[in-house]
């Protein structure tokens, strides 16, 4: 099939740098048996190509993106006919695929990964602010052939909007990220806490630190912090102000060859955030034989359901240091997460994930018949 991906950014010529790798990992098993187009709306602020993960990268630039975009898709179309268009990523992602795909007369997916649809309005997050928003958000769900979403809480937030949607995470590349099994903590060392995430509000990096500061004295614990500072210091400032400087260290942003070796020395990954339809970061984790513990949103709070994660509610430092401090001192409950994680995890890897949309596309041009 010819195939056309529509994101917002995330695939970066360097490989390395502002890249997802879950999106990464996608492309490199979609190219392996389709012809993939990306066109990336806003990469660089210039328009340019590249190719990247065996696919064509097509960037769009800052400028009249959407017009850009959808000229680009039809260009494209008329050089080779698409087979289908997938957004991943609603918002500009899905108003261009979708939109493209009513002109051309060809299937439109689109994957819902972010904040689309919620509207925190105490940090001013979320894509449902505003009405215009809410409504190009009905219109062009209800036109996709097939919308999906990562995790069985943002499939029954969008169940909440009136959109049927089916569940497909997007899974860790086992041959880039390799299995590690589950180990024992090395009692008499500090434990080692990791948080991954831009430093941002939704992030929650602010209760993150309250909950470790609220951790009894029995719990020697570090914390690293590995993520794109966007918010101009505030919380190392606050690190500082709650006394952490000794217990935390941020390392900024980290590509994947050195992330992961502060993953494998991690005894506990710790998620704070407001909202999230995945982390991938939970199932890189978990595949490195590493547990979550942390807000009940996505993947952890489905996990939990399973014991293999443990979740509270969001903005709660107080039960989010309680949660660490039962997983730190409970070694079996800690492994038993870990295990069942990973099962989790190796399951629903990229492969699975790139296979997912590949009956998906068959199923809406027609090639396979609509599930009952």
């Amino acid at each position: 099939m010819r195939v056309a991906l529509v994101v917002p950014g995330g695939v970066d010529r360097s490989g390395e740098y502002r890249v997802i790798p879950a999106l990464l990992a996608l492309l490199a098993q979609l190219t392996r048996h389709h012809q993939v187009e990306v066109l990336a709306l806003q990469q660089e602020p210039r328009a340019g190509s590249w190719q990247l993960a065996g696919a064509h990268i097509h960037n769009i630039g800052a400028r009249r993106t959407r017009a850009r975009a959808l000229r680009r898709l039809l260009a494209l179309h008329r050089t080779a006919r698409f087979d289908v268009l997938h957004a991943i990523w609603s918002g500009p992602c899905s108003l261009v695929a979708v939109t493209a795909g009513r002109l051309l007369r060809v299937p439109a997916l689109v994957h819902v990964a972010g904040g689309e649809l919620v509207a925190l309005a105490d940090i001013g997050y979320g894509g449902a602010f505003r009405w215009r928003s809410r409504v190009r958000e009905h219109l062009t769900l209800r036109a996709a052939a097939a919308v999906t979403a990562a995790s069985a809480p943002a499939v029954a937030q969008l169940a909440a909007w009136g959109v049927r949607a089916e569940r497909v995470p997007l899974g860790v590349d086992l041959a880039a990220w390799p299995a590690r099994a589950p180990r024992r903590r090395e009692a008499q060392r500090p434990a080692r806490l990791l948080h991954v995430a831009s430093l941002n509000a939704v992030k929650d990096q602010g209760t993150l630190l309250h909950a470790l500061r609220a951790l009894p004295d029995e719990c020697d614990c570090h914390l690293d912090i590995v993520g794109e500072d966007t918010l101009g210091g505030r919380v190392q400032r606050l690190a500082a102000e709650l006394g952490l400087e000794a217990r935390v260290r941020f390392h900024g942003f980290l590509p994947q060859r050195e992330l992961r070796p502060l993953v494998e020395h991690a005894d506990l990954l710790v998620v704070s955030s407001r909202h999230e339809t995945g982390p991938l970061v939970a199932l890189e984790a978990a595949v490195a034989g590493v547990p979550t513990v942390g807000t009940a949103v996505g993947h952890i709070a489905e996990w939990a359901a399973a014991g293999a994660a443990l979740a509270v509610p969001p903005a709660d430092p107080g039960a989010l240091a309680a949660a660490i401090r039962a997983v730190l001192t409970d070694e079996a409950q800690r492994l038993h997460m870990a295990h069942a994680a990973q099962c989790r995890a190796l399951a629903e890897d990229a492969v699975h994930t790139a296979r997912a949309f590949t009956e998906l596309y068959a199923r809406v041009a027609g090639v396979l018949p609509a599930r009952a």
